[in-house]
């Protein structure tokens, strides 16, 4: 029996927008596409492999989303570092990438990874972690109930993440990157609605989607407040170190929640999707034709869609725009 074209399907790839362009993943092959000042579409795949690929851990529920939050954010950097060296080195013809391994015999870019990752975690726990416990326990004087305390926290954390979103909002790179993102999602949600890839397809589709690392965010800063809504301790200090401490925990627990809202259409998980989707308003943009071109261009590298297509959805006509 053919199945419903107006229901949506996992196709198992997902991505990231990088500077003028997009990263897109299936299974261990990735690929960057990236639209160069002259307009031709550069096309870079490669594979990576997990931390613990192939182990017990990765496939423990609650524990393997922590090791795919590590992942994902070692494969983001990368991704993002070989996007922003097509431009650096446009005019030498050499990536930024390339470069670095011929100084330091291969090691250059890892070291730039590491390095570049521990600011950035530090700048995360200091402003989404320090900071909102800092605002919300000046607030001990007026408000004497911990579990209380413990919701305006996390209200107070969703706000600063909203302010930080609009702020970098003013940015053109950033923008055009929101655009990007639009058009990744538009992409995956194309495929999944059970039509072919073409620009007119992608364009008519949602920029919204529930498997997005914006809606694990949310989840993040939900399941965050109940944790710490029952898990209490007295000292200030022991406090932050606990918000700390609780991440690879609140990291898994959340990739469980987004992981079953990218393959479920229940009514409760629909509504804790909700958040997230909202949230997309702001970090997704409507993309251009042209950057549409682009998401497709990294999706057709590491995806055989129309196989894809043809096993889920009998009846799709491939080559059909309407």
């Amino acid at each position: 029996m053919a199945k419903k074209r107006n229901a949506q399907h996992y196709c198992g790839i997902g991505g990231q927008a990088v500077l003028e362009g997009v990263m897109m993943k299936n299974r261990n092959l990735y690929a960057v596409a990236v639209r160069r000042e002259s307009g031709e579409i550069e096309i870079e795949t490669d594979e990576y492999h997990g931390i613990l690929e192939d182990t017990i851990w990765t496939k423990i529920p609650f524990l393997r989303g922590v090791f795919v939050f590590l992942d994902s954010l070692i494969l983001g950097m990368r991704a993002l570092n070989l996007s922003t060296s097509f431009y650096e080195d446009e005019e030498s013809g050499s990536t930024g990438a390339d470069n670095a391994a011929n100084v330091t015999n291969g090691n250059g870019e890892k070291l730039l990874q590491a390095v570049t990752m521990t600011i950035s975690f530090l700048l995360a726990i200091g402003l989404f972690v320090v900071l909102p416990y800092w605002i919300s326990s000046m607030l001990n004087r007026f408000i004497r109930n911990a579990s209380f305390m413990a919701i305006v926290e996390g209200l107070v954390r969703i706000l600063i993440f909203l302010i930080y979103i609009v702020a970098i909002t003013a940015m053109k790179d950033i923008r055009r990157t929101y655009m990007y993102h639009g058009a990744e999602h538009k992409c995956i949600n194309c495929l999944e609605r059970g039509r072919a890839l073409t620009v007119a397809n992608v364009r008519r589709s949602s920029r919204f989607h529930k498997r997005c690392g914006s809606s694990f965010i949310v989840f993040v800063v939900l399941v965050s407040v109940v944790l710490f809504f029952f898990i209490r301790v007295e000292s200030p200090v022991m406090r932050i170190l606990l918000r700390i401490a609780l991440i690879p925990v609140i990291s898994g627990i959340s990739y469980e929640l987004i992981r079953l809202a990218g393959r479920s259409s229940n009514p409760v998980i629909e509504l804790l999707s909700k958040p997230g989707l909202w949230i997309q308003r702001l970090t997704t943009k409507e993309p251009e034709d042209d950057m549409i071109e682009v998401a497709i261009a990294s999706v057709e590298a590491i995806y055989d869609w129309r196989a894809y297509l043809s096993e889920e959805f009998p009846d799709v006509k491939l080559y059909d725009e309407e």
